[in-house]
């Protein structure tokens, strides 16, 4: 073969387009669609969640006098469940979002403060319980990386998971809320 016959050759052969525009425009399009469903999909899932939640009374406010805080927290809110059933989530009232909160525990009680979602009152007497455990809905860390409160709320028993800016500090809580739960329940009888 000579150098002409060889350019000859190659000018003759035409390389396919590398972008087929139409298909790829299609599939994103698409994606894009499918997308959308599933997000759909999930938000209706989640007021559907709300819906049947529906019998839960609206979350107390903090009362006026509820005197100095004996501890204060800043952290995150992970969310809330039904109490020793650490998946079953629950969202009426905004107590399936999560955010910052601000915890001042009282002689009155829990006052979880949340910018950006409502905030609400956990009154001393409705606590059970707190602890440290590992997860709750959605969110699963070491041992001990969480601090749950477990309280009374109309006929329900509730679980509330919080994490500390500071995790150390997450013990003299659960002491704390305990040591306090039981003076209540002792002055009640």
């Amino acid at each position: 073969m000579t150098p002409l016959h060889l350019v000859q050759l190659a000018a003759d052969q035409k390389s396919a387009d590398v972008t087929d525009w139409p298909d790829r425009i299609g599939w994103i399009v698409g994606l894009l669609l499918f997308i959308a469903l599933v997000y759909w999909l999930m938000r209706q899932g989640w007021k559907w969640r709300g819906t049947l939640q529906g019998d839960l009374p609206p979350l107390p406010s903090a009362p006026d006098g509820r005197g100095p805080a004996r501890l204060e927290l800043s952290g995150r809110y992970h969310g809330s469940t039904t109490a020793g059933q650490w998946l079953d989530r629950i969202v009426a009232h905004g107590l399936g979002t999560r955010s910052r909160v601000e915890l001042a525990l009282t002689d009155a009680g829990l006052d979880v403060v949340r910018p950006g979602a409502a905030d609400f009152f956990i009154p001393l007497d409705a606590v059970r319980e707190a602890r440290l455990d590992k997860g709750i809905a959605g969110k699963v860390l070491t041992e001990g990386g969480l601090l749950i409160v477990t309280w009374a709320h109309g006929d329900r028993l509730i679980d509330s998971g919080f994490r500390s800016d500071h995790a150390a500090e997450q013990a003299a809580w659960v002491e704390t809320l305990n040591k306090m739960t039981k003076t209540t329940e002792g002055t009640a009888r």
